[in-house]
């Protein structure tokens, strides 16, 4: 089991460095068809602290503070609502919504719908409570924050790294949440530790592979490894 969670991390960690997003959307359909959803969101909360290590400090001075900062105050603020929801819910039903997330998601972004307002601090408000509540019912912060960056009119490096910024701080941020709330086992932490070299070690060498010329081909790739990965995590498969 423990194989399968390296393996799927590394692979997360490299597409997460090279697209700056669809980490959670690569892990958690995988990962919650191996252990318990509660384990696999708080194992990878550890885990994340790979990407702070290897892909914020290059991310930061390129992102844009005041939005990436409300984003991420308000992802916190819904992160306890969504780890009570995970907590309550049944595991096959969980392993459902992840998968089903991961496939709209995916729908949305090769259907080519994007945010196309001018943001503001309603939408980052909005965007930030959805990662947070997302991230901590499910595991899956991205999906609400892609889809909003990527339509946005940031050049490439400034929308990857805000997009890096906030899922990076708000998948570690869930740790303490989950803590309080009871939901972090000593079996998760170690999990996590372990799986947290191999996520480091594919979010950098996603981060050297990142080109901004060639971003169509690198979200291209990131689409075909999360389709495979939603198609994985199907909970038909046992």
């Amino acid at each position: 089991m423990e194989i399968w969670l390296i393996l799927t991390c590394l692979m997360a960690g490299l597409v997460y460095g090279f697209a700056g997003f669809g980490a959670a959307l690569v892990y958690m359909p995988i990962a919650v068809a191996l252990v318990d959803p509660v384990m696999a969101v708080a194992a990878f909360a550890v885990a994340s602290l790979g990407s702070i290590l290897t892909v914020v400090p290059q991310a930061w001075p390129q992102a844009d503070r005041r939005a990436t900062l409300t984003m991420l105050a308000a992802a916190i603020a819904l992160e306890p609502l969504g780890v009570w929801f995970l907590r309550t819910s049944d595991p096959t039903a969980l392993r459902w919504a992840v998968s089903c997330v991961v496939f709209v998601t995916l729908a949305a972004l090769l259907a080519g719908w994007r945010y196309r307002q001018v943001p503001g601090l309603p939408a980052w408000l909005g965007v930030g409570a959805g990662v947070g509540f997302l991230g901590g019912s499910v595991g899956l912060n991205g999906p609400v924050l892609v889809l909003f960056q990527l339509g946005g009119r940031d050049e490439v490096a400034r929308t990857r790294a805000n997009t890096i910024i906030v899922l990076s701080f708000s998948s570690f941020a869930l740790l303490p949440v989950m803590g309080l709330q009871g939901a972090v086992t000593r079996e998760a932490v170690m999990t996590g530790f372990i799986m947290l070299p191999a996520y480091a070690l594919g979010g950098y060498l996603g981060r050297r592979l990142f080109i901004p010329a060639r971003a169509g081909l690198y979200r291209g790739t990131a689409y075909a490894i999360i389709g495979v990965a939603g198609v994985m995590g199907l909970p038909i498969w046992g």
